[in-house]
Order: structure tokens, then C-alpha cells, then sequence
């Protein structure tokens, strides 16, 4: 229960908009984490032996017996996370096989928690295609950054013969296989957000009180509190939005599991069955509200306008279609408000991504991205203008 409380409608028990506090532990946990990682300095590259000398001494703590490391290489992409693929061999299984290590850099785009990703995938082996976590090392005990040890899965994320150049999972293009796709699509987010979530081990955790605003506020102030310990130079426009959300967030009346970045690009699928394969990065998952998974992948950021002019939710269907077939297959229903407030919470972020951590990031060295932070840094207009003009839209 949160300390300081206002009385709210209906006589139920509202959390002050303006407590910056009021967060699930675990993220405030993570951003003292981000402050204390910025402290060590300029990023430093390892160098795949010094990953693999790592890794042996990782298995060897673990009771590991003639653990074998070999084949390290590192992973394109990831703004956020660093990541190496290695083959694993040891006394009690000589041959060897694919893992993937997937790290935290000193400081990415968005800053979250090991231990809860792991959980959360976890918790969704049998109902969603995931890559099991093998072992997690979440406060860097042992291995020299937080990090956690997953099972390969092979896939892709866009058609190979899309000759795509861009950042995955915007504006990609599936023609002929998104039939194939698009239904598996929707039941991802059906089957995130129906969830038995009491079931499963999420001890890292907090559970936000159905009936209040807690789910919003909680994700506000984390991404408010990122913001702010980041802030390089300050943009009117994204305070003026910190202001708007607080003074509208919305009660949440059924709390779920938000993955938090479901959109194309986090699907791996198999050609050509277009089977899906895994679904990736559940490392902003947290428990809230549905709406803000709808709004994130409703973004035109992650679809594209087809031959006829018509916007295509992850390249796949029409956003009102879209909406149709999550509410029909989920029993959700959309609230258009609590949609809309979503949707600015999420081009918030956005811009606190861009235009606060990668700045801070790109600023400090602190990232083995150096020159896509960069790039993100001047990319952040495009959402200050998405801002304008939702928040005009609603005066």
C-alpha cells in the first residue's frame, strides 16, 4: 500500500498524480541502478576472448565442470542490451550448443531489470514461444555486467527477401506471408494479457490495485524519473506532456501483464511456414494495463501505409480491424480515453528515449551503440510533434 493517499471517487484510494515515489520497487531500484552505472565511465568493447573468459568463469561458479566456451560472437542491433552468441559444451554434455548472453551496457535507451525479463519469459513458456532463460545473474554478481543466459532460437524477424536496410520492425513490409502472420499476431496479445499471472513466480514484481490509477502513474514516474536523471538539455514540450498525463491518468480496472514493447520486430518467425518462433525483449514487462500494449503497437512508428493510403497496424491489419479482433478474441474491452492516454504515455516515452537517455548515453560513452544513439537523439522531434498534437486534440 502506498504511504500517501488521496481520496478519490466512489470513496476509492487514489495515489497523489505528483508522488514521484509511488513506483513499483523494483524500478526505482533500476533507476538508483542507472545512476550508478553512469558513474563507471566511458563503455569499454570486450573482446570475444575476454567474453568467453567470462563466460568459463560464470559456468565454473555454477559447478560447471570443464565448462568449454567457444564460437563467441556478437549480435547486431540491440540499442538497449549487448549481446553475444557462444557455443556451450561441458563434462556432462560434451556436445555443444547455441546460447545467447544478453547483457546490460552502462546504459542503453531504457534501463530495466534482468531478473524481472527472466521471470516473465518464464512465466510464458506453454502459452507463448519464448526463448527459455537458462540462468540469470540480475545484480552482476558474478558475471562482470547484469546478465542472463538464454537458449538460441532460430528465426527471423522480417522476410528475407524484403531486402530491408532499416531499424527492425519499422515500416517493414510482408506482403504475401502477412496472412500467415497477422493472426498469430493478435492471439501474442491475447495470450500476454489473459496471462494467470498469480500462478507464476513474479516475486520482482509489484501488483498495481485494480480500481485506481496506480498502473499509469507507476509507468509515468518511472519513465518521468528516467527522464529526469538523464536530462541533457530541457524540452518544454516533454514536461508539458509530464503535466497532461498527470493530471489524466486513468483507473485501470483489470490488471495484466503488459509486455511493454510488442510490435512487429519483436516476433521471430520461420520461412516459409511463417511459423512464429520466439517473441523478444520482455525486458520492459510489467503488470498494468492492456491499453498500453494496444496503444504502443497502434504507433505509426511500427506500421506503414499500403498501396491504397491505409495504415497497416505492424504491416498486418487495419488499426480499426486490429482493435475489432483484440477486443472479440480477448474479451477486453478498448476505452477510447484510456487508449488515447496511452498512446501519449507511449510517444512520452519515446521521447524521454530519445531526446533524454540516448542524449545522456551518446554524451557519456556509456553505450556500445554509440553512433545509433546518436542518430536517436534527432530523431526525438518526430514524437514531440505526435505529443503536440494528441495533447491539442484533447484541450
Amino acid at each position: 500500500m502506498l504511504e500517501e493517499e488521496v481520496r478519490g471517487v466512489n470513496g476509492k484510494a487514489f495515489a497523489d498524480p505528483w508522488d514521484r515515489n509511488a513506483m513499483d520497487p523494483r524500478q526505482k531500484w533500476v533507476l538508483e541502478r542507472t545512476l550508478e552505472y553512469r558513474r563507471k565511465g566511458p563503455y569499454r568493447a570486450r573482446t570475444s576472448d575476454e567474453i568467453a573468459a567470462m563466460l568459463e568463469r560464470y559456468f565454473d561458479h555454477l559447478g560447471y565442470k570443464d565448462a568449454r566456451i567457444e564460437n563467441v560472437r556478437r549480435m547486431s542491433g540491440g540499442a538497449s542490451k549487448e549481446q553475444f552468441i557462444f557455443d556451450f559444451a561441458h563434462a556432462g554434455k560434451p556436445e555443444s550448443e547455441k546460447l545467447v548472453l544478453r547483457m546490460d551496457p552502462p546504459e542503453g535507451i531504457s534501463q530495466s531489470c534482468r531478473g524481472r525479463e527472466a521471470q516473465l519469459q518464464n512465466a510464458m513458456i506453454g502459452t507463448l514461444p519464448v526463448a527459455p532463460i537458462r540462468h540469470v545473474d540480475a545484480d552482476a554478481e558474478i558475471l562482470d555486467q547484469a546478465g542472463s543466459i538464454l537458449e538460441f532460437v532460430s528465426g527471423v524477424t522480417e522476410p528475407t527477401t524484403s531486402g530491408a536496410k532499416g531499424v527492425s520492425g519499422m515500416g517493414t513490409r510482408f506482403d504475401d506471408i502477412a496472412p500467415k502472420l497477422a493472426p498469430q499476431f493478435v492471439d501474442a496479445f491475447v495470450k500476454t494479457h489473459g496471462l494467470d499471472w498469480r500462478s507464476k513466480d513474479l516475486s520482482l514484481f509489484a501488483r498495481p490495485r485494480e480500481g485506481t490509477t496506480d498502473a499509469g502513474l507507476w509507468e509515468l514516474n518511472f519513465w518521468s524519473g528516467l527522464y529526469w536523471n538523464a536530462i541533457v538539455e530541457p524540452v518544454p514540450i516533454i514536461t508539458l506532456c509530464e503535466r497532461w498525463l498527470r493530471e489524466n491518468i486513468p483507473v485501470c480496472d483489470k490488471v495484466g501483464v503488459v509486455h511493454g514493447d510488442l510490435r512487429i520486430g519483436n516476433f521471430m518467425f520461420e520461412e516459409p511456414s511463417g511459423q512464429f518462433t520466439a517473441i523478444l525483449d520482455w525486458e520492459l514487462g510489467h503488470l498494468g494495463d492492456y491499453h498500453e500494449d494496444i496503444a504502443w503497437t497502434i504507433q505509426r512508428l511500427f506500421g506503414y501505409l499500403d498501396d491504397k493510403g491505409q495504415f497497416l497496424v505492424s504491416g498486418f491489419l487495419p488499426r480499426e480491424e486490429f482493435l475489432e479482433k483484440y477486443q472479440r478474441l480477448s474479451g477486453n474491452a478498448i476505452d477510447p480515453a484510456k487508449l488515447r492516454w496511452y498512446e501519449i504515455l507511449n510517444a512520452y516515452k519515446c521521447a524521454v528515449m530519445d531526446l533524454g537517455q540516448a542524449m545522456r548515453v551518446a554524451e557519456g560513452h556509456t553505450n556500445h551503440q554509440e553512433n545509433v544513439m546518436t542518430w536517436l537523439g534527432s530523431a526525438g522531434g518526430v514524437f514531440l510533434e505526435q505529443i503536440s498534437n494528441m495533447i491539442r486534440e484533447e484541450l
